[in-house]
């Protein structure tokens, strides 16, 4: 598919090379999809865009805090200028620290809401319009555990995911009529990438110390997933999707 034909994708959470979003980023660009890198850091999008470009596709770089609505704005006048047509957009930051709620200063509890919530809501607010008069596309939100219930010391976590998760189903129900397919990925357990394995390490032993394959998620799966509902006929959409290793309790 060519590049005109395939659209752009916006990928916004692009960070370290084992994480969903930049395994998300090279699946929607081996897709055929120009590709625009958003995140905080210009040297982790930089080193993302050059693997891409070394398997075959094509991806820019916009460093951005999704929590300023200008530099949201920005992003999107930034992508209007581009060859291909603004097909996709996937909401990926995240934020996740564990503290008792006793010690939650208020400071980490706005922070957490504005990655996860607050900068969703600016995403949609400035993806919704662009995609529906480009004709439809597709609106994908990475959740988590904690969108669906709160637990022991993640208070700020969930109640920022959980926010999330309704900016999504008010944004499905408002422009899935105009042709918007507005998706929210539930990803519930351990994905193994970088985030884990530095900041919460000890989980991930944990998880390996059961003696079986494939007890974390797989960034690349999970990128197909969102491949995937990307591609789904407008007669049958998924709204919610929910995805776990096969060994995690629910």
């Amino acid at each position: 598919m060519a590049e005109s034909e395939a659209g752009t994708a916006i990928v916004i959470g692009v960070g370290a090379e084992q994480g969903t979003g930049a395994a998300v980023a090279r699946r929607f660009a081996a897709g055929g999809m120009h590709t625009v890198l958003a995140g905080r850091t210009a040297e982790r999008l930089e080193e993302r865009q050059a693997e891409i470009a070394a398997a075959g596709g094509t991806a820019t770089v916009h460093v951005l805090d999704v929590r300023k609505e200008d530099e949201v704005a920005a992003l999107f006048a930034a992508a209007e200028t581009l060859d291909g047509t603004l097909r996709a957009v996937v909401f990926n930051p995240g934020a996740n620290v564990r503290y008792p709620l006793a010690e939650t200063e208020t400071w980490l509890f706005e922070h957490l809401w504005r990655v996860s919530c607050f900068g969703g809501f600016l995403v949609t607010r400035e993806a919704t319009e662009r995609l529906a008069a480009n004709g439809g596309g597709s609106l994908l939100f990475t959740g988590a555990t904690g969108s669906m219930r709160g637990a022991n010391g993640h208070a700020a976590f969930a109640a920022a995911k959980a926010g999330l998760r309704m900016v999504a189903q008010s944004a499905a129900r408002e422009y899935g009529p105009r042709g918007v397919h507005v998706a929210h990925v539930i990803v519930d357990g351990a994905i193994d990438g970088e985030k884990i394995r530095q900041g919460f390490p000890q989980r991930a032993e944990e998880m390996e110390a059961k003696g079986v394959e494939d007890t974390m998620l797989d960034p690349e799966a999970i990128a197909e997933a969102f491949w995937q509902l990307h591609l789904q006929p407008r007669s049958a959409w998924t709204h919610e999707l929910d995805m776990r290793p096969w060994v995690e309790d629910f």
